[in-house]
């Protein structure tokens, strides 16, 4: 379960939050009956309807990265932000755009060299798609710190606007990568996996020789 409360139908009254209660679940009440027709339960709108402002700022940004008047190629921002997904271990993000990649009719080699895709054979992505990729990584590992190099080189295949645009979308799904796995929402719904793993015991971790 989500880590925040979330609002059932009932306590819904913000327009932004009805509209999108009825579009997206079809009249149920998402609390009561989770699920949507792409699998995911849809907690992270029942999560984020605690603040209608938010939500209505969020909606706003999803439209914006998918309007037509973007100068970015869809394929190069997905490839974006499947890689923040997968960088940012958010599997939400991840397996939402590995969806988005199928939509529009990337090959399935491209998703699946996404964990690492700098050893992909060769042709699995072009000059463009491999600069895209490297730069998210500056993006997200490295928070922005990218080389000159790298740079020259992404603008050899974009110009300023689609440069400006892909820097904002993919550190836009940076953001929402953090912020699912935080909240817990949708399949960010995990256990943390790095735990301590018992010994024999009565074993000591300080024991000579031992736990190198």
């Amino acid at each position: 379960m989500p880590r925040l409360r979330q609002v059932p139908k009932a306590e819904a009254t913000a327009p932004i939050v009805t509209t999108m209660y009825d579009w997206l679940f079809e009249g149920r009440d998402p609390v009561a009956e989770p699920g949507r027709w792409d699998g995911t339960s849809g907690d992270w709108w029942t999560v984020f309807a605690n603040s209608p402002d938010i939500l209505d700022h969020c909606v706003k940004g999803f439209g914006l990265y998918q309007s037509p008047d973007r100068r970015l190629d869809p394929k190069l921002r997905e490839l974006g932000q499947i890689r923040a997904g997968w960088a940012a271990a958010s599997q939400f993000v991840f397996s939402q755009h590995a969806k988005s990649m199928r939509d529009l009719g990337m090959p399935e080699a491209q998703i699946a060299h996404i964990p690492a895709w700098s050893t992909a054979p060769a042709g699995t992505y072009d000059d463009a798609e491999r600069a895209v990729l490297a730069y998210t990584d500056c993006l997200v590992y490295d928070h922005g710190r990218v080389p000159d190099q790298l740079f020259d080189e992404l603008r050899r295949h974009l110009d300023d606007l689609a440069v400006l645009e892909l820097t904002y979308i993919t550190t836009l799904y940076f953001q929402h990568a953090v912020m699912s796995k935080a909240l817990r929402t949708e399949f960010d719904d995990r256990d943390d996996p790095i735990v301590e793993v018992p010994g024999p015991e009565g074993a000591s971790a300080m024991h000579p020789g031992r736990n190198r």
